[in-house]
Order: C-alpha cells, then structure tokens, then sequence
C-alpha cells in the first residue's frame, strides 16, 4: 500500500509541475519529503532534480534560476527550499544513506574530459574514478554512477553552462546559491556543519571509506602516486565529525572545478595528465568489467587521442562565478590556522581533516585547471569591454592576500600596501599565473582601442596591481629560481627524492628552503607546459620591448582623446540654425569613428587619467626611464594632428582595393588615421532616411527614372557633360551623384569602374528639411510682397548661382 501510495505520489507531482501555482507545488513537496522513505523517493529524485535546475541538454528550463531575482515572489520559497538544510538536501541526504546510484551519460561531460574518456584514458581526477559504467546491450553511451550528493551538485554546475540563452545578475537566486554553498561546505571559520538529517542509523556514510593507514599528507600539489587520493574518511560514528563531513567539501568543489574549467585544448589537457597513460588505459579497462569479459573495443588502442576542438567558450556570467569560487577558496585556504601554515610537513597527518582540506584546496584542486581556462579565455575572449569580467578573475587570484583577516592599512591605497613576504611562495608556485598570462594580456592591450575608456581601466587595474611594492621583485626571484639550469627537476618525480635528507646530494650546496622553492617553480612551470617549454622571462628583454610598443600606444590613445574632445567641441560649434535647413554639412558618412561616443567630455578625461598612472606603474614595474617616456609623450604631442589629414591608413594595394597591414589596423584603432568613408552606390537608391517622406521618394524617383524623359534628354544630357568648358562643369554637377564626382573611399576597382548615366536628382525634395526651408522662404517672400512665381524665380537663380559658385571654387574651398 505504502508503495502504491508512493507511486500515485510521485504521478500526482509530475502532473501538477505545470498546473499548480510554484508555492503550492513546493509545499506538496516538502510534505512528500518528509512523509515517504528513500525507497519510495529514490525514482522521483532524478525528474525532482531535473525540474529545478534544467535538463543537462538545455530543453527544460526549469525554475530558470539564472534569472530569478529577490524582486520576484518565488525568489525566497526557491532560496528556502534549495538551501542546504532545506527539504531537497535533506532528500538527498536520505537517499545518501541507502547509498543509492543515479546515472549520467558521459556524453553530457565536458568536452575534453568525454573526448579523454572515449579514447581509453581516464581522467585524472577523483570525482571519475570507480564511477565509469560500460554500456550493456542495447546502451548506446558510456555513462557515470554517481551518489546522491555528486548528482545533485553535477546538476547544479551544470546549471550554468547548460545552452540556454540569458543573462545572470549579481543577485540571482543562481549566483546566491553558489555562493551559500562554497560558505557552508567551505566554511572559513568553525568546521562543515554536520548532518542535520540522519537515518535509523545515526549516519551517512561517505561514498569511500579511507584506509586508517593512508596518510593525508600524499595528498597534495605534487603528490607521489599516479592517481591522486580522494579524500575520503572513515565513516565511524566515533570518528571526528570533520573526518565524515569532509568529503562533501571536496565533492563540491571537484564538481565545480570539473564543470566550470574545462575549456581548452585537447593539447592542453594531455598536458595535466599523468605521463603513464598506459596504466591509466588499463585501470580503466580492468575497473567494473566482469572477469573474462574483454575490455570495450571503444577504451581498446594505444591511448592516444584523436583530433578534438573544444567549442565551447565561456560567457562573461560564467566568468563572474568562477570569480566568486575563486575570491571564496582565497578565503577559505587563508583561513588555515597560524600553527598549520609554519608546522613542519611531519605535523600534517595530526591536523584535522578540514584544516588540511585548506592547506591542498587551491594548488591541488584549481591551479591548473583555472591557468588553462584563463589561457583560453585570453585567447579567445573578443577584444571588447566585456573582458574586464576575465580580468578581474584573474587578478582575484594572483592576489590571495587581499582575502585574509588581516587588514594592514585599510585606510591608504591598495597600492601603496607591500605585500607581505610570506606570499613569496605561492608567487613561485604560481609563476605561470604571473609571468605567462601577463604577457597574453600585454598582447591583447596592443590591439585594443585605448582611447575607450573601459579599456584604459583595463590596462591601468594590471598596472596598478603589478606595481604593488615587492611584488615585481618576487616573480623577478621565482624567475631566477626557474632558470638554474644546473638543477631541472622532472616534475613528476616526488619530493622526498630530492631532498638532502633522503640522499639529494646534489642540492646539498643549497640551503634546503632553496632548493624546495628551486622544486616549486619548476615542478609548477614543468606540469602546465611540459619540459620542453620555451619559457619567456617576464623581466626579459623580448617582453619589456613589448611594454615599450605598448607605452607607445598609450601616449599616441592619450592624443588621440584630447583630439577626438576638440573635434567634438569644434564641431558642435560650428553647428547653427542654418545647418537645419541644409545649408550646413549634411555628410552623415564623415562622421569621426575611432572614438565611442561616450568617450567625450568626463569620458575623455578619465581615459587620460587611467593611461597617465598607467604609465607611472608600468615605469615602476619595468624601471623604465621615466625621462625617455617623457620625451616620447612629448614627441607625441608635437607629431601633426592626423585627425584632418588627407593621409591614408598604412595598406598595401591589391588588384581588389587596399589591404591594411599591422600598422594600419593600429592606426585606425588608435584614431590616428582613417578613410574618408562615403557612401559610393546609387543616391537614389539608398534606404528611405527618418528626415524623408516615403511617398515624395517614391514618387520623384518615379519621375527621375522616367523612361519617356531620360530617353527624351539622355543624349542631351551626355552631350553636356562631356563638354570640358564651364557649361560640361556645371552639367556634371547637377546632372551627376555626387560619387562620381569625388571617389575617397576604399572601394574596389570593380566598383569604382562602373558608368553613372547623367540624369537629374529629385530626391531632396522629398526631404523634411528642405520641405519646411521652402515653406519659410515662400512665407518670408509673401511677407515682402513677392508672389508665388518671383519667389519661385529667386530660388532657381540662387541655386544656379550656387552651382556655379561650387563648379568655380568647391575643389579649393575643399582642399583648404
């Protein structure tokens, strides 16, 4: 009865999903939660999970967390029922303890990780060990047995990158659930909260139990085994809570970790793998297989991969949450008691699980997993505004003493706060963070527009940051360290081999702080770009020639701003009255377009604050001579202003039109040059404007086009322009577009060869301007006691004068 009751349960659920109002169906959940058995709850969990956070392929929606704001009246029924003491934990909880299995097709997996999985490797993570399950007949897919708690959390990271199409505000209900989950799984003060829901038992057990044997202390950046432990712990109840609650810290942030930075090559990915894929294959091979099956022809071969091409790229929302993670794990490993940050290795395996939790968290879990995510995204991200959102990702993470409890001068400026020495040794271990991503950034700033002001915050956020005082020094000593070149270390050999105590005499000469730092930085630049790398000295003189073509840049956007700010200012003072009624320029294709438009007035000064302290910090980084630059910005400011000129862009011309080269697409960025860009096709047939009358276009272009007329007049008219006195001057004038008068524009040589037949233009009669001009002038020639014909008379006489006064002097009125 219970289970038919159960069952009939369930099918109520799933029927009222789309009918009942979302409290009503919360709060039939919560009743069903608490009233049936796991036994009875496990078939509905997967339908409950996908109903709330999506389907894995992005079909369903569900409740569309990414957009539910505080404003909304579901936004706290969804935040109490998610929360990790709310009723759906609590059902994940209760499955948990039956140790129930739920499934998810590998094929739903990041790409690189499913592409590893489907050439026979394993992937080098724990959260994929012993879960692989191999297809029986009729599957089409391999896929992954997970527990409750690894479901449930996949799920919800899944959430984010699934394809749909929005935006994720600040205070979605999304990002505060991510957010609530890292404070209380990863607590940075007190211990992970225990179990609020236990079964008949009195626990939950972890999904591994852990040898009391192993020592936690192999668990680590540069661990000794080929398969990297899991952290895992016995289940006994009289066992340190800690010790039963730490592996949902760790599930947690693996399956962040695994969703959220997977994007980069295959290249790439071989790289984090361990060199022994053969063993690795065989594992795979040997695991979850009946004996004397053979092994799945898909995982059979030599472990090599195919070509594969990671599609995916980041959005600037998934971007901002892995900030979050990020500046979240600074302060949770920072919050490492004093006595474990300087107690000797030994001392280790006596520390509580979750306090050695936060001594591994950050080089063990993200290191490598967000340097190649932050590669791809330098490489890849558009070179738009939108890039800030990376940037700050990244200077979120070379900066972990900005999240510590201690607040040395809070007052002052950041800048002016030395950092302190003890951050010496995650510089060395996090050289590449430094060194390698700085210059994928100098690389971008050359190519981007720096008079936009959003971009010159950009370049002055990295200045400022790495003018930090004693930062500069110490990547310059995680350099030095690197580059020894009597002691390359392999990076996958362990520690204890190489140090003096285990026989390392060939480090005996260095003081043993030394040599371990000597281990770090290479360990650490040997693990994310192999030992063959090419490494670039950031201090080297290849990079610093790049920050001088970059400090040239700088000043050239600086002058490029103060010109764009007195053109602007120029040009809304020529502007008058008169140019309403057409008499001004009414050339909408000259407009200047290096600038945006906001970049004038407040915008244009700022840009000039940001890149003047930008080049402050960049001499101090670099030790420039702040003399030279001077003088470089001053050259700068003398060059002739291009703005005006007649000087094209640096192109080389081919038989289809001019091709920018490098400097030219520089010039143009920077406002220094540009093509004089005019329309060049048909006037009459150029789109309907806003200032025009549809039916007068229509109709006088009818008129124009007339076939009886320009038949009628064509040989007269061709005949008058192609006269070489005044008559065939004043001819072509009135009688041709204008783009054929005057060719500025880069265009074809196809184009620019075509004929134009001679006809006469009506169609600035159909202009509201000239319209409502005609009616003042006819008013104002009544009010003077001229009739309707002498009116008429004045005004072709003035526009025959005009004409002639243009085919007179137009091109040296132009020129001057």
């Amino acid at each position: 009865r219970l289970e038919l009751a159960a069952q009939q349960s369930s099918a109520n659920l799933k029927a009222d999903s789309a009918t009942k109002p979302f409290l009503q169906r919360c709060q039939e959940l919560v009743k069903v939660i608490d009233e049936y058995l796991a036994k009875d709850l496990q078939p509905v969990f997967p339908w409950l999970v996908e109903s709330v956070f999506g389907s894995l392929d992005g079909v369903m929606v569900g409740w569309n967390l990414r957009l539910l704001q505080p404003r909304s009246s579901e936004y706290s029924v969804a935040m109490e029922f998610l929360d990790p003491s709310g009723p759906l934990m609590k059902l994940v909880y209760k499955l948990q303890a039956e140790e129930y299995k739920y499934e998810v097709p590998v094929s739903y997996l990041p790409g690189p990780v499913k592409a590893s999985i489907q050439q026979g490797v394993l992937p080098d993570s724990p959260l994929f060990h012993n879960k692989l399950q191999f297809p029986l007949s009729g599957q089409l897919s391999l896929s992954l047995s997970l527990n409750p708690f690894e479901f449930y959390m996949f799920n919800f990271a899944s959430c984010l990158i699934a394809p749909r199409v929005s935006e994720l505000p600040s205070d979605s209900a999304y990002f505060v659930l991510v957010d609530t989950y890292l404070k209380h799984f990863l607590p940075t003060e007190g211990s992970v909260p225990p179990y609020p829901f236990l079964d008949a038992r009195g626990t939950v057990s972890p999904p591994a139990p852990r040898s009391p044997s192993m020592q936690f202390t192999g668990y680590g950046s540069h661990g000794s085994s080929l398969l990297k432990r899991h952290i895992s712990h016995q289940p006994s109840v009289n066992a340190d809570p800690a010790a039963q609650e730490i592996w949902r810290s760790e599930t947690l942030l693996q399956v962040f970790v695994e969703i959220w930075l997977h994007h980069y090559s295959l290249e790439m990915y071989q790289k984090l793998q361990s060199p022994q894929l053969a063993l690795l294959q065989y594992r795979l091979s040997m695991s979850s297989v009946p004996c004397g099956s053979p092994a799945p022809p898909a995982l059979c071969g030599s472990g090599t991969f195919h070509t594969y091409q990671e599609p995916f790229s980041p959005t600037e929302d998934h971007v901002l949450v892995v900030r979050l993670l990020v500046k979240h794990l600074h302060a949770f490993s920072n919050s490492l008691k004093p006595e474990q940050v300087s107690s000797s290795p030994s001392a280790h395996s006596h520390a509580s699980p979750l306090e050695e939790f936060k001594r591994v968290v950050v080089p063990r879990f993200v290191q490598q997993k967000l340097y190649v995510f932050l590669q791809h995204c330098f490489g890849h991200w558009p070179l738009d505004a939108s890039f800030r959102a990376v940037l700050e990702t990244w200077l979120s993470y070379i900066q972990p003493w900005r999240y510590t409890s201690e607040k040395s001068n809070p007052s002052g400026d950041s800048h002016s706060r030395t950092v302190p020495e003890k951050w010496a040794s995650f510089v060395q271990e996090n050289l590449l963070m430094y060194s390698k991503l700085f210059q994928g950034f100098l690389n971008r700033a050359v190519r981007t527009d720096l008079v936009n002001t959003k971009n010159a915050l950009m370049v002055f956020r990295v200045a400022k940051v790495f003018a930090q005082p004693n930062l500069p020094d110490m990547i310059q000593k995680a350099e030095q360290l690197f580059l020894e070149p009597e002691h390359v270390l392999h990076h996958r050999q362990h520690r204890e081999f190489l140090t003096p105590s285990h026989g390392g005499s060939f480090l005996s000469s260095r003081q043993p702080a030394e040599a371990d730092a000597v281990f770090k930085v290479k360990s650490h630049v040997y693990s994310l770009e192999g030992q063959d790398c090419q490494y670039k000295q950031m201090f080297g003189s290849e990079l610093r020639n790049v920050v001088l073509k970059l400090v040239q840049i700088i000043a050239q956007a600086r002058q490029t701003a103060k010109r764009i700010s007195d053109h602007s200012a120029e040009a809304a003072a020529n502007q008058s009255f008169l140019s309403w009624f057409g008499i001004g320029s009414q050339d909408l294709n000259s407009t200047y377009a290096a600038g945006e438009p906001d970049d004038t007035g407040e915008c244009v000064r700022k840009t000039h604050e940001f890149l003047d302290r930008a080049l402050e910090f960049l001499c101090e980084i670099f030790r420039l001579n702040t003399g030279q630059v001077a003088q470089l910005v001053a050259n700068l400011s003398q060059a002739p202003n291009d703005l005006g000129s007649k000087q094209l862009p640096d192109c080389i011309q081919s038989e289809n039109g001019p091709i920018l080269t490098d400097l030219g697409r520089l010039q143009i960025i920077n406002g220094l040059r540009r093509f004089d860009i005019e329309y060049q096709g048909d006037l009459e047939l150029q789109p309907i404007r806003s200032y025009e009358n549809a039916v007068l276009v229509r109709l006088l272009f009818l008129v124009s086009m007339d076939t009886e007329i320009t038949d009628h007049c064509y040989i007269h008219m061709e005949a008058l322009c192609s006269r070489r006195d005044l008559l065939g001057r004043l001819g072509r004038y009135y009688l041709t577009s204008p783009c054929e008068r005057q060719q500025k524009s880069p265009v074809t040589r196809r184009f620019t060869e075509r004929q134009w037949r001679p006809r006469l233009s009506l169609r600035t009669l159909a202009s509201y301007r000239t319209l409502f001009g005609l009616v003042l002038l006819y008013m104002l020639g009544a009010l003077l006691s001229f009739g309707p014909l002498s009116s008429t008379a004045f005004l072709l006489v003035s526009f025959f004068l005009h004409g002639l006064f243009m085919t007179l002097f137009g091109n040296k009125l132009k020129t001057h």
